[in-house]
Order: C-alpha cells, then structure tokens, then sequence
C-alpha cells in the first residue's frame, strides 16, 4: 500500500490548528478545507490528461486537460468538509455519499446509505475522511468501491492512526493514502491519540 505523508510548514500549522480544541467551528471547518485541497493536489498528480490546442489572445498555446471521470466519495458526515475546496479544483467530478458509522461497542462498521449500484463507476475515486481511526469504515467504503467495479482508488484523510492503516493495508494493498499525519494510537473507544477529538462533531457544533 502506497502512504503519502504530506510534509509541508502549511500542512503542520492547519494541522496544529484542527488539533487545538480552543479552535471554534468556523475556523475549523476552513482548516479541513485548506488541508482537503493540499491533499487532493498531491493525490492527483498522476491524473490522466489528453493534449489540446487553445487559441490565447495572441497566438496558439498547447496545453493540456483531465480525460478521465473522477468521482468524491465523503464518508458521513465529518467527510463533507472535505468536499466543496476539492470541487473548487474539479468542479466535473461526481460526488457520491457513503453513510457509514461505527458501532460504539463491536466498533464495527455499519452501512446506512449507499446509491452506488446501477450507475456507471468513475475511473478514480477519492474517499474523503478526516479521520482514519480503526480503519473499518474506510475499508467498507473502499469494499464498496470495488464492488461498484472502481479500479482506482485513492483515500484522503487528515489523521491516520498506525493500527488504522494496517487495518486497510490487509484489506486492500492497492490502495493510495495521503494524509497529514499519522498518530500512534488508539483509546479504548477506537479514538486516536493525541488527534482532534470528533472531526464531524467540532465541523458542524454537534459535541
């Protein structure tokens, strides 16, 4: 499995930001943005483009633009953050929802709501989800993926924790992860540590 840490002083300073629980939720929520963006400039490096010809004020130019599908897979709901900067940089990609929670005593994933099926797939999918604890709703999400018949796919996330990405790693090793951090562990209700506390729940006033 391929991890991209991003390692950048803009990344470290938002990061400290999000981390921060004096931090309200407005300035919270423009700090997964601002990371959300980052990430998906990393990610999408390798993007396939096709070659075309512009005409500039005052001559031709060649250039180039994005000829395949991209789709925005949010993970409900601290995944809807992380939509809209990305959608400023892609405004044709497809968004589709994933509802996923865990259970809070198996820690478990659970699948509330999936319109994935009889729809063409995209080409690259990017999983959106701030925080990559246990692993297991970014592996069902990614299970879904493959069922839907996704070829490509790449999870952005802002905190990984270690046991978190092995959890994915022996789900699926062709995975792509980029994220901002990688914590050490996990408390003894599947939260990581030191991370940010709730993503969801510090984005949208909900603790």
């Amino acid at each position: 499995m391929k991890i991209v840490r991003l390692d950048h002083p803009l990344t470290a300073d938002l990061l400290t930001q999000l981390r921060d629980q004096a931090t309200p939720p407005p300035q919270f929520r423009a700090a997964v943005r601002k990371l959300s963006i980052l990430l998906f400039y990393e990610a999408s490096r390798d993007l396939r483009t096709q070659s075309v010809v512009v005409e500039t004020p005052l001559a031709r130019a060649q250039g180039v633009r994005i000829r395949e599908t991209i789709g925005l897979i949010p993970i409900l709901r601290a995944g809807l953050g992380m939509v809209e900067g990305i959608l400023e940089l892609v405004p044709d990609a497809q968004v589709w929802h994933l509802g996923l929670y865990r259970d809070e005593e198996t820690l478990e994933a659970i699948s509330y709501y999936n319109k994935l099926s009889g729809s063409e797939p995209v080409e690259t999918a990017f999983v959106l989800d701030p925080m990559i604890a246990t692993g297991g709703t970014v592996s069902a999400a990614v299970g879904a993926l493959r069922g839907w018949g996704v070829q490509r796919i790449k999870l952005l996330g802002i905190i990984a924790s270690e046991a978190g990405l092995q959890h994915i790693e022996h789900a699926d090793p062709e995975l792509e992860v980029y994220v901002c951090a990688v914590d050490p562990q996990l408390d003894e209700r599947g939260f990581i540590v030191p991370g940010l506390g709730d993503a969801g729940d510090r984005q949208f006033r909900t603790a």
